[in-house]
């Protein structure tokens, strides 16, 4: 008795734990994010600043549990924005602003660059939709 209710509890832990892993902050309605410089197609020197653009939801810090907030990650030659409910990595690839930032200064070597914003909720995970901007390619000289 004493095992099936040891394992009946685990199951149920188990059970809890990957529903809360995979349950998706819902995207705040009409929510966007976008690159307002530089733009598509634009030639840049070494280090440039990057401001981005919100719409349809407020900027918050990571950690506010404020309602239909969240902060930017920009994605920098990234393949893919990261699907709904998973959590944004830290990476060369993806940049967090915890902060809230609306803007950052980029230093990226010469050649053909992609970026891409990418709305996070408090915890870092990717919105239900994701709230992702176009993908925009510069040219770092």
């Amino acid at each position: 008795m004493k095992t099936f209710i040891s394992r009946a509890a685990l199951a149920g832990l188990l059970l809890g734990a990957s529903m809360m892993a995979s349950a998706a902050t819902p995207a705040p309605a009409g929510s966007k994010v976008f690159i307002v410089s530089p733009q598509n197609g634009a030639t840049v020197d070494k280090t440039f600043k990057v401001k981005f653009g919100v719409q349809g939801v407020a900027l918050a810090p990571a950690g506010d549990d404020t309602k239909n907030t969240g902060h930017h990650h920009l994605l920098i030659d990234a393949k893919d924005p990261i699907a709904a409910g998973a959590v944004i990595p830290v990476d060369a690839n993806h940049v967090h602003f915890g902060k809230a930032q609306t803007e950052t200064e980029l230093t990226l070597t010469p050649g053909k660059h992609t970026l891409q914003l990418e709305l996070g909720d408090k915890s870092h995970m990717a919105f239900e939709p994701p709230v992702v901007s176009e993908k925009i390619t510069v040219t770092v000289k």
